[in-house]
Parts: structure tokens; C-alpha cells; sequence
């Protein structure tokens, strides 16, 4: 889709997967300009293809693009999107349990900008590829370090949406963890250096008695869709759900702590190591992730 004068959208088409054509100069390439998002396909059991939660999604990418200066597609153009992009590649759709259709929205600035002004164009866009399960044989602990330099997100800044800028900057923290033997990286507030705020690209909880707390939404934190719904599952199921500031001293007494996001789904972490010390967990099984 291409955006109209109005900001309004085009319904758009399908086509190949192929390159597109961009200007040099265009808000995206040089100014970062643009809201990526992330969800699956599945199939069931009876061979139908099933989407969670997608209006959410929707939903999310139009509040991003509001702060980014972008137009958006309604939430009704984006399910319809989705659902035609999945739909004419449904034979890419892994058969029950053994993977699923990775769908990528991005919306982005385009055309020739040459100062600090959102860009006269807009183009919307969704491509998928078949992916495997990531834990094939069960899911598998993860070992994590918390960062203490470097940090994912700064209030009054867009760590609360998913722009594209984002994710470039933490690379250099994740590229280290994994050097020295980490699955990930455990990300701090940037004021207090105190507070836990997410892993790379999963949000987080920490499990104590009968309590579930995940830092409090704000500027910096992303409203993940998984971590919305475990909140609503955990109350169904007699939880008490805290979301709050959660200092990272609150780590060495958890029970548990798990990570959630699109990719992962629901991930339990083995460990955490913060300034050499390592606390572990899982001793009586990971029963609540």
C-alpha cells in the first residue's frame, strides 16, 4: 500500500517477493522513519490457519506511527492485509506444531527528503517466510546477563514503539553476551541503572509465591501482545499480577523468571548473571512459565 495526500491508504495489492524500488534520500534510509511489526501464522491440528490477536497488532503500529509522524493504514486494512498476504501463501504454512509463517509489517518513509521533515510518501508492506520452531525437543532455559552500560530505551524517547531504530543499537551488548556465552541480554533503566525493563526483544516477568510482576508500561517499555495476554491469563488463573518498578535485586529472591514476546512465545530463563554473580533457577521446574 502507498499512503494518499490525506495520510489515508490505498488498499494495495499483493505481488512476487522481490526488491523494491527506493529514493536515496528517502526518511526511512536516512532518518530512520519507519514501524516494523511481528506475528505468526499457524496451522491447526484440522489444517486451518489461524492469527492471534492480529487487531492488536494493528493497533500497535498505529500508535507508533502517530510518534513517529507517519500516517498509518486503519486497524481494518491491516487485518485484511495480513490475512491476504497469509492466505496466498498458505502452502508455506508448516503443518501443525512444527513451525509457523514468520509475517513482517513494516511501514516506512519514502521519497527524496533532504532535512529533518517527515517524508511526502509512505509505503506499507507485509512479507512472510516459513520458520521452524525454535526449540525443537522442548523449550530450553536460557542463560542471561544483565547489562549495566549500555541501555535499550530513554524516556521521552521511543523505546515504547517499535521503531525500526531501536533494535540497531543494542547490538553491540547482545553480540557480547552471546561471546561470552549468554542466550541474551537483560536491559536496565537508564536514569536509576536499577530497574529491569526487557530482554532484547521479549518483555519480562519474575514469579515470587502466588505474585507475577512485569515492569509497568511507560515510555520506555513495549506493550508486548504476549505479555498483555499473560497478564489477562495469570488474574483467570488466581495469580496476583504487579506491574511496577521491579528492581533488579528482586532477581537473586525470584522463584522464577521468564521472558515473553512474539518470537519466544513464553521462555523460562535458567539464569541470570549480574556483575559476576549468578543466580539460577528452575530447581523445582519452571512451573508457572
Amino acid at each position: 500500500m502507498k499512503s494518499c495526500k490525506d495520510g489515508s491508504f490505498s488498499n494495495g495489492g499483493l505481488r512476487q517477493y522481490g526488491n523494491i524500488e527506493i529514493s536515496p534520500s528517502a526518511a526511512v534510509l536516512n532518518y530512520g522513519q519507519g514501524i516494523i511489526e511481528n506475528l505468526k501464522a499457524y496451522k491447526n491440528k484440522n489444517g486451518s490457519i489461524i492469527l492471534f490477536r492480529v487487531e492488536e497488532n494493528g493497533l500497535r503500529m498505529r500508535v507508533g506511527a502517530d510518534r513517529m509522524c507517519m500516517p498509518a493504514p486503519t486497524i481494518e486494512q491491516f487485518v485484511e492485509a495480513v490475512t491476504s498476504t497469509v492466505s496466498a501463501n498458505e502452502r508455506w504454512v508448516p503443518p501443525s506444531n512444527k513451525g509457523f509463517l514468520h509475517v513482517q509489517p513494516l511501514l516506512m518513509g519514502n521519497g527524496p527528503v533532504l532535512s529533518l521533515i517527515p517524508a511526502p510518501e509512505f509505503i506499507f508492506l507485509i512479507y512472510v517466510t516459513p520458520v521452524r520452531n525454535y526449540f525443537e525437543g522442548g523449550l530450553k532455559p536460557i542463560n542471561v546477563v544483565v547489562e549495566n552500560d549500555i541501555h535499550r530505551a530513554t524516556l521521552g524517547g521511543v523505546g515504547n514503539i517499535k521503531a525500526i531504530g531501536n533494535y540497531a543499537g543494542i547490538m553491540k551488548a547482545q553480540a557480547k553476551a552471546k561471546a561470552n556465552g549468554f542466550s541474551d541480554v537483560l536491559y536496565l533503566d537508564s536514569i536509576h541503572n536499577r530497574y529491569l525493563e526487557e530482554f532484547s526483544t521479549a518483555n519480562v516477568f519474575i514469579v515470587k509465591d502466588n505474585t507475577i510482576s512485569t515492569p509497568v508500561l511507560g515510555r520506555t517499555i513495549l506493550p508486548g501482545i504476549t505479555r498483555k495476554s499473560i497478564i489477562e491469563i495469570a488474574h483467570r488463573q488466581g495469580f496476583k499480577v504487579e506491574e511496577r518498578l521491579v528492581p533488579v535485586e528482586e532477581l537473586f529472591d525470584a522463584d522464577e523468571v521468564f521472558c515473553c514476546g512474539n518470537a519466544v512465545c513464553v521462555l523460562p530463563v535458567g539464569s541470570i548473571t549480574l556483575n559476576g554473580k549468578r543466580v539460577d533457577y528452575g530447581e523445582s521446574g519452571f512451573v508457572v512459565s
